[in-house]
C-alpha cells in the first residue's frame, strides 16, 4: 500500500483501532487480518482496544448471521452497521467502545503514576 510509510506516525500513541470493512468483499476479509496484525498486534494493543465494523451498503443483502471470522479476528468485538436500518444501535456500540478505551487509558495512567511514586 502507498501509505505504509505513514503507518508508524498513525500508530504512535494510539489507544484504539476501529477497522471498518465490507463483509461482501472476500478481499476485505483477507485485508482486515493484515490491518489487525499491523495496527493491533504489533503495537501491541489489547483486543478490547480494537473494534471491527462490518458495514453493509444500502440495498446489500447484509447477511449478518453467517459472517464467521477466523482466529484471531473472532476474538474481537464485531458490530454490523447498516445506517439505513438501525443507526442508533451503531451509535450505542461506538459509545460503549469509547467508554472502554477511556477506562483503559485511565487505568494505565494510574499504574504509571503508582510506579513513579513507589
Amino acid at each position: 500500500s502507498r501509505f505504509e510509510t505513514c503507518w508508524p506516525a498513525l500508530m504512535k500513541d494510539s489507544h484504539g483501532v476501529i477497522i471498518i470493512f465490507n463483509p461482501d468483499l472476500p478481499s476485505h476479509l483477507k485485508e482486515i487480518e493484515m490491518w489487525y496484525s499491523c495496527f493491533v498486534q504489533q503495537q501491541p494493543l489489547l483486543d478490547s482496544q480494537c473494534l471491527l465494523v462490518a458495514h453493509h451498503k444500502p440495498g446489500s443483502a447484509g447477511d449478518t448471521e453467517n459472517l464467521s471470522l477466523a482466529y484471531p479476528l473472532n476474538k474481537l468485538k464485531l458490530i454490523h452497521s447498516n445506517l439505513e436500518e438501525d443507526p442508533e444501535d451503531v451509535r450505542m456500540e461506538f459509545m460503549k467502545y469509547f467508554r472502554n478505551i477511556i477506562t483503559i487509558i485511565n487505568e494505565s495512567r494510574e499504574r504509571e503514576e503508582m510506579s513513579i511514586i513507589s
